[in-house]
């Protein structure tokens, strides 16, 4: 499936109603896009799997809707995440139709791909929300501080908070993340509507906003997957943690943008090999730009490994209020990337 989890199919979904299936969530990480890192974050895919689980259970109390089901015990039983008897690595969900997206002549096969889903479909998009432009955000080199209601001439170089939050569209099964129109974003959605896309991503961002203050974090910017079925979006996928979202607390990143500005830091030629293999793949109008890297990604020293293993940890059971795992405050978590 993705490059930090994997999916176990336990029904097939049908052209008009949903499987069901499991994500087993890893301890792999991923950044740039490069998919699998050559090491692993100890206590990773626990964490994420309890983040996201109180936040599906989050959102279905303020009436979302979501294809989460609950949390697979040891045991094999499906409960909600209170009843876990220990910290689930994963999570049970209702399962759509992905169908394969081709790459021809230079171009994507958006219709090839609904006309195979009908109605019962991932949609293929990334719905992005900004509350604020962090350090390390995309944003700061596809707009101008104007074009986001800023009265600035140039990005600041710590994070900003915007004064409305602006919610985006990028692909989702491309090889490279491509913001799009409205217009483009209608297009590759299908039937679903992009409107209700942006309608639920401003809902969702609320409950993760209101959630994060209560406990001591700014949320910074985020994402949704959603699903389309029986005429309805769905929250699909994971939403709310430290991979999906970016947070902040007591002035600094917690999420895994700080392991991407230690790469920046530590490993520049990669970071920068990444960058010159997308732009050249696109030149050549092909998808696979990681055949054009040379370079491959350093492992962490062991010492970060440990620190992005306390932050995803500390900053869990924070958010969620339990101590779900046995990790040091975060605020030391976060004093080992400096």
């Amino acid at each position: 499936m993705a490059s930090v989890k994997d999916l176990r199919v336990e029904s097939t979904p049908a052209r008009d109603a949903l499987g069901r299936g499991v994500f087993e969530f890893s301890d792999r990480y991923s950044v740039f896009d490069w998919g699998e890192m050559p090491d692993h974050v100890p206590g990773k895919g626990a964490s994420l799997c309890t983040m996201g689980a109180f936040n599906f259970e989050l959102l279905e109390a303020e009436g979302i809707p979501t294809h989460y089901r609950g949390v697979r015990t040891p045991d094999g039983d499906t409960v909600p995440l209170a009843d876990a008897p220990e910290a689930p690595t994963e999570m049970v969900v209702g399962l759509t139709q992905v169908p394969d997206l081709p790459f021809t002549d230079g171009e994507y096969d958006y219709d090839h791909y609904h006309e195979a889903a009908g109605e019962n479909y991932l949609v293929p998009l990334e719905v992005v929300f900004r509350n604020s432009v962090p350090v390390g955000s995309s944003l700061r080199s596809r707009c101008a501080p104007t074009d986001v209601g800023l009265d600035a001439s140039e990005w600041p170089d710590e994070p900003v908070d915007l004064p409305d939050t602006v919610v985006e569209f990028s692909t989702k099964y491309e090889e490279q993340d491509r913001y799009l129109s409205k217009s483009e974003a209608d297009r590759v959605a299908g039937t679903a509507d992009v409107a209700e896309l942006d309608a639920l991503a401003r809902r969702v961002n609320e409950a993760v906003t209101e959630r994060a203050a209560e406990t001591g974090f700014v949320h910074e910017d985020g994402k949704i997957e959603c699903l389309y079925v029986d005429g309805e979006v769905r929250v699909a996928d994971v939403a709310g943690t430290f991979d999906e979202n970016r947070f902040r607390f007591d002035g600094r990143e917690v999420s895994k943008e700080a392991v991407r500005q230690f790469y920046k830091r530590s490993d520049p030629e990669w970071v920068d090999a990444v960058k010159d293999a997308k732009r050249a793949a696109d030149e050549r109008g092909v998808a696979d730009w990681k055949s054009l890297c040379e370079p491959s990604p350093d492992p962490l020293p062991p010492e970060i490994l440990q620190a992005a293993a306390d932050l995803y940890a500390a900053g869990a059971n924070r958010y969620t209020g339990h101590e779900w795992f046995d990790a040091p405050p975060l605020g030391d978590a976060l004093d080992a990337f400096e």
